[in-house]
C-alpha cells in the first residue's frame, strides 16, 4: 500500500515538474502584430519546443519512470 503512494506521488510529482518547466521560463503572453497590419496575437515569440526536449526533463521523466516502476511492482 506504501508502495503505491509512493509510487503515485512520484509520478504526479514529475508531471508537475514537466508542468514547471514548460510554463515557468517564460512569458505566457507577449501582446504583439505577427505580420504588420494583423490583428494582435498573444503566442509568444519563437517558442519552439525545445522546452520539450530530455536533456531539460531528465529529472521529472526520471521521476515517472521510477513512479511506474513502483506501481507496476506493488500495484
Amino acid at each position: 500500500m506504501l508502495g503505491i503512494l509512493i509510487g503515485a506521488a512520484l509520478v504526479v510529482c514529475g508531471i508537475l515538474l514537466l508542468v514547471l518547466e514548460a510554463l515557468g521560463r517564460r512569458p505566457l503572453s507577449d501582446p504583439h502584430r505577427s505580420v504588420p497590419g494583423a490583428q494582435p496575437t498573444l503566442e509568444p515569440r519563437g517558442q519552439g519546443m525545445r522546452f520539450m526536449g530530455l536533456t531539460r526533463n531528465w529529472y521529472a521523466a526520471g521521476l515517472i519512470a521510477v513512479g511506474l516502476a513502483m506501481l507496476l511492482i506493488f500495484g
